[in-house]
């Protein structure tokens, strides 16, 4: 574990070095970015210039540090022939130069948070450093045409004794393809994957219980018969299908409960995104997610709706996971867990024949064709017709 920590603080010092250096090729001049570099002396007869100065055209700091990363790169690319040619060897073969330079995995996931990591949230960057970090403590830091398949192969196997499950393993070697292939088309390298075709052993897949809506509904009275904040997290999912970092993540704002119609505002904040784009969405606030959002407001002592599990920095979704998941099978039943409410609100909501796009708006779940992605979409009127539809079939609660 402590090597594990030395390699993921070097990875970050490295990024912050690489930041920094590229920065010096970058100046600002009437709110544009312009990139400039100096020509090395030895290659500047050959070149014909001694400096290279071009416009980028944006006003943007995080773009031009991109640009001018792939900018220095091709530059060195170019003038390395020129090098070899000076000391007599302009018949090396490119492909041999390439591999010698191919960078190691620790530049490389370096590279990939400087490219890929612009407007992530700080849990990407987190997982690209760990899971890059499981490779280089088991394989050491290389230079990537120094691993290969067999490399590959004993880190899976490695993940595996270690008790991982196969779709834990999966995606580690998912973040490590993906950090080893943009390497690879940065540097314009003619070297394999290591990563890319290994083989993995077959995944059981657990199917997540959706609870039954008897179960559902001995849920929501004992939430309101506790009413703390940890009950009011579980109700407020129960009638709205939330992921639950949505819902732990909330801004107390975010619960509007002074409208026509009262509903949650879901969207990203600095301290918790969304899964996807269409996560972002409006949902009405009706039976038990009403009450819940009553009380989350009546009680307000902070910004956020739930500060056990959010701060300024982060939402804890995990930590929130494991103790209403706790709670959940110490009282009702064994095979059921918070995420369980979002399937069943899906299958409540088929049960009232609730259109599919609808259904899809309300659970901010990924539209299934382009022409889904026309128009504004179901108006909160449209909606709360059928979650009221819902909890009258139902029965109140």
């Amino acid at each position: 574990r402590c090597n594990r920590s030395i390699v993921v603080v070097s990875m970050k010092v490295w990024v912050d070095h690489m930041v920094d250096h590229f920065s010096t090729y970058i100046y600002q001049k009437r709110g544009f970015y312009y990139f400039s570099r100096r020509v090395p002396k030895d290659v500047q007869p050959l070149h014909g210039k001694q400096r290279i100065v071009l416009a980028l055209n944006t006003r943007s700091r995080a773009k031009a540090l991109k640009y001018s990363q792939v900018i220095c790169q091709r530059l060195d690319e170019r003038w390395l022939p020129m090098r070899l040619d000076a000391i007599g060897l302009g018949n090396v073969l490119i492909d041999n130069v390439k591999q010698q330079t191919a960078p190691l995995l620790s530049e490389a996931v370096g590279q990939y948070l400087q490219l890929k990591g612009i407007g992530k949230a700080k849990t990407f960057h987190q997982a690209a450093l760990r899971n890059a970090g499981v490779v280089i403590d088991q394989l050491g830091d290389r230079p990537l045409c120094d691993y290969s398949t067999v490399d590959a192969g004993k880190v899976r196997d490695a993940l595996i004794d270690r008790g991982l499950s196969v779709l834990s393993v999966r995606r580690i070697f998912t973040t490590v393809k993906a950090v080893i292939n943009l390497a690879i088309a940065e540097h314009g390298l003619d070297i394999r994957n290591a990563f890319a075709a290994i083989y993995m052993p077959e995944a059981e897949s657990k199917k997540r219980v959706s609870i039954p809506v008897e179960t559902i509904q001995q849920i929501q009275q004992s939430c309101m018969e506790h009413d703390d904040d940890m009950r009011w997290l579980i109700a407020l999912i129960s009638d709205t299908g939330m992921r639950l970092a949505e819902a732990a993540g909330l801004h107390i704002n975010d619960l509007k409960l002074d409208e026509e119609i009262p509903y949650v505002d879901i969207k990203p904040h600095p301290w918790r995104s969304l899964k996807t784009k269409g996560s972002q969405r409006q949902v009405p606030l009706v039976g038990a997610s009403l009450w819940a959002a009553q009380r989350i407001k009546a009680n307000a002592s902070s910004c956020f709706a739930f500060p056990r599990y959010t701060d300024n920095s982060r939402c804890n979704a995990n930590s929130a996971s494991n103790a209403l998941n706790k709670w959940l099978h110490a009282n009702f039943r064994n095979d059921i867990v918070i995420h369980g409410f979002r399937h069943a609100m899906r299958d409540r909501l088929r049960a009232v024949s609730c259109p599919s796009e609808m259904i899809d708006q309300i659970g901010g779940w990924s539209k299934r064709s382009v022409g889904e992605g026309y128009g504004e979409g179901f108006t909160l009127d449209n909606i709360l017709n059928q979650m009221e539809l819902l909890n009258s079939i139902e029965g109140e609660v």
